[in-house]
């Protein structure tokens, strides 16, 4: 059974906005949600038990705390949620993962951005592009922001998939970003775009994300290692956006 445990009540959020950031292809959406926790140093908010987690408990440096792997972390002042992951969710999780997921969302009259890396070699000095996608009411959100279409047809999947595939089944405002990732090593400049084009405007927060691309060696180093499990994950372990052509 899947459970949203509140660790801190002192949090009140209004209609909040969430941002996932479950490993997926350059792990764009793990870096920016880490980013977006660690500029705000936003609260530890809620811990997410779901059967098909890995039963392993998280420390940081500096800290004696153990938390679990998957977590909320929330701004009250800025109406914001994170959801914050160390580890990829299984194939047999995501569908009781994006129901729980879900369930709170509907608790809390929130909007979800779920994000998602469609795999893609760029050269060195060439701009990620951004996608839109949405369910429920808020694609004009996207268009208010000049967020553009997809180009071509496609799928995602993975638990990213699984959230928004759930969101469209019950209704609920969510909004999905994909964005062009490197599909072998982490991409910090493509998580940077995800922030400066995507989760800024949708949430009308301002965020810094400049460094996120001057500390590029750094944060490779630091997510190399979940990187390459990811890359040896079943796909539908993954969440990534891929393209769907005729006769495939």
């Amino acid at each position: 059974m899947a459970s949203v445990t509140v660790v801190d009540e002192d949090v009140a959020l209004d209609q909040p906005t969430l941002v996932e950031g479950l490993p997926g292809i350059g792990l764009v959406g793990k870096i920016a949600t880490d980013h977006l926790v660690e500029t705000f140093d936003m609260t530890y908010y809620a811990s997410i038990d779901c059967e098909g987690l890995p039963r392993i408990s998280v420390y940081e440096e500096d800290s004696r705390e153990l938390r679990p792997p998957v977590r909320l972390y929330a701004d009250e002042e800025r109406d914001l949620v994170a959801l914050q992951s160390d580890v990829p969710v299984s194939a047999s999780a995501a569908s009781e993962f994006a129901s729980c997921i879900s369930n709170w969302l509907e608790a809390h009259d929130a909007t979800a951005i779920y994000m998602s890396g469609l795999p893609d070699k760029k050269e060195a000095d060439e701009i990620p592009s951004l996608y839109g996608v949405a369910t429920g009411d808020v694609a004009g959100r996207l268009d208010d922001e000049d967020i553009d279409s997809p180009r071509d047809r496609g799928a995602i999947s993975g638990p990213t998939g699984a959230l928004l595939s759930e969101a469209g089944a019950r209704g609920l405002d969510a909004l999905g970003l994909i964005v062009e990732s490197d599909p072998q090593f982490p991409d910090p400049e493509a998580a940077r775009i995800l922030i400066k084009h995507g989760i800024g405007p949708l949430t009308g927060v301002e965020v810094d994300s400049s460094d996120l691309v001057e500390r590029a060696e750094e944060i490779s180093e630091q997510k190399e290692q979940l990187a390459q499990r990811m890359q040896e994950a079943e796909s539908d372990e993954s969440s990534q956006a891929q393209p769907l052509r005729m006769f495939q």
